[in-house]
């Protein structure tokens, strides 16, 4: 393993503003849990996250500060009906001094200039997303896009801070992993039964989804139990008869938590696992695992052009090794 080992002693580097913070990163899971460690850099600030509302209680427990819910594709397919709610949204937006958009995308970035924020943090043109979300910020940051999202993050809130407090000595990476695990990831967790290795065989994308018949051997091979999510279930079932119950996410949490290994390609719930502490093993293909991978835990994961190229082989010889470690 190349990467830093979490250190409990390490003082988490903060940056302060002069004012309200309203955080705008939405969605997804894994995009959460990456802007986690820059949102507790701020915790000496009056800060406030505007996130999708089934991410409202990871905010409110781990990162510890005010979630304001939105339901954006709900309010877009019924916007007559979806007025109150809207209008509560962005009242409980108002007042912020500063936004910092994490997510780069038009639909976050406008969303400071609802709140009436002064000042508009964003990435700038090399790192958006979006590139018509230039247009809601007023102060566009350059940031190291060959580094891992988490510290891109870190990145940003450092760079825009009016104020900045103790930098830390070391590394970036040193500090991202730090500020992870500073969260109160035991908290959010429920209590789950335990398990010896979990699977996670889904993925937001068909490019990210490993073969179900692979899977199947190498839960055969490690009498894995398999997690899943919505729309997940019959792919569950395809891969072992020993499937987890239905969860939501604090008892997935849980779940991941009490695994001795968890297994996945790039999907929300392997950075939770990450983030909670648990060994994993990554499996990557179309994305880039030093970019992308389980923060804290990029020497575990198996990188390849395609899912179709890692080879039962391959994944059984990395469980083998973390295992061991």
């Amino acid at each position: 393993m190349n990467e830093p080992a979490h250190d409990s002693s390490f003082i988490v580097h903060r940056s302060s503003f002069i004012g309200h913070v309203l955080v705008l990163r939405l969605s997804a899971l894994g995009d959460v849990i990456h802007t986690i460690p820059a949102v507790l850099s701020l915790k000496d600030a009056d800060v406030s996250w505007v996130v999708e509302a089934p991410y409202c209680e990871l905010v409110d427990v781990v990162a510890g500060v005010e979630a304001i819910p939105v339901r954006l594709k709900q309010w877009a397919r019924s916007p007559i009906a979806s007025r109150a709610a809207m209008r509560d949204t962005i009242r409980a937006m108002r007042g912020a001094d500063v936004s910092i958009d994490f997510q780069g995308l038009v639909k976050s970035a406008m969303l400071g200039v609802f709140a009436g924020a002064k000042e508009r943090i964003g990435f700038d043109r090399n790192a958006i997303r979006e590139k018509p979300a230039l247009l809601f910020t007023n102060r566009k940051v350059a940031v190291d896009t060959t580094k891992h999202v988490v510290e891109q993050n870190l990145e940003l809130v450092w760079s825009a801070a009016t104020q900045v407090a103790a930098v830390p000595s070391g590394s970036t990476a040193a500090t991202g992993v730090a500020a992870l695990h500073t969260g109160n990831w035991a908290a959010f967790a429920r209590d789950m039964p335990q398990h010896d290795v979990v699977i996670l065989p889904g993925a937001g994308r068909r490019d990210k989804l490993w073969p179900a018949e692979r899977w199947r051997e190498v839960a055969r091979r490690t009498g894995a139990l398999v997690a899943w999510g919505p729309g997940e279930e019959q792919l569950a079932r395809e891969i072992s008869e020993k499937i987890a119950p239905p969860t939501n996410l604090r008892e997935l949490a849980g779940l991941l938590k009490n695994a001795r290994l968890v297994i996945g390609a790039d999907t929300g719930p392997l950075h939770l696992a990450a983030a909670l502490g648990t060994k994993v093993v990554g499996l990557y293909g179309p994305t880039n695992s030093q970019r992308n991978g389980p923060y804290g835990q990029l020497g575990r994961c198996i990188q390849a052009k395609s899912m179709a190229e890692i080879s039962v082989e391959a994944v059984m010889n990395m469980v083998e090794r973390v295992i061991a470690e």
